[in-house]
């Protein structure tokens, strides 16, 4: 059941964990069209930067919506806009904790700015804002 943009305020949250298999990268892989090596080859990952394969961001990225969308404000939600910085790689196995909290909410826009992030233990590994526009209460 979503909330209705009259029901939010700056402070509530909701969050969203999952731990991110093999089947997980290769299915974004597919869908997503990015096949780069980093993703999917331990050999030629180990001699980058992560020194070892790393999942997409853009996946992490995909639980910030899926907050928003599923949990607040919910199904209805419209995604309008996200700005995000990646903090840390995350790896096959790990579980990600996003969280969305939010910060503003204009009612007669019925836009709400959400902070979000996503965290793997106590590193956080995504951080950024989004601003959807929250469902309106259906009239009587």
């Amino acid at each position: 059941m979503p909330y209705y943009i009259d029901e939010l305020k700056p402070g509530m949250s909701a969050r969203f964990e999952k731990t991110v298999s093999e089947r997980d990268v290769e299915l974004f892989g597919e869908v997503s069209g990015d096949m780069n090596p980093v993703h999917f080859d331990e050999d030629y990952a180990r001699n980058t930067v992560f020194h070892g394969r790393i999942v997409h961001g853009v996946l992490c990225l995909s639980y910030i919506s899926t907050v928003l969308g599923m949990e607040l404000p919910g199904p209805g939600t419209i995604f309008m806009s996200a700005t995000s910085r990646f903090r840390a790689p995350v790896r096959i196995g790990d579980t990600v904790v996003t969280t969305c909290t939010v910060r503003e909410v204009v009612p007669e826009k019925r836009r709400v700015l959400v902070d979000c992030l996503c965290r793997v233990g106590d590193t956080a590994v995504v951080e950024g804002e989004a601003l959807v526009m929250a469902p309106a209460r259906p009239k009587a």
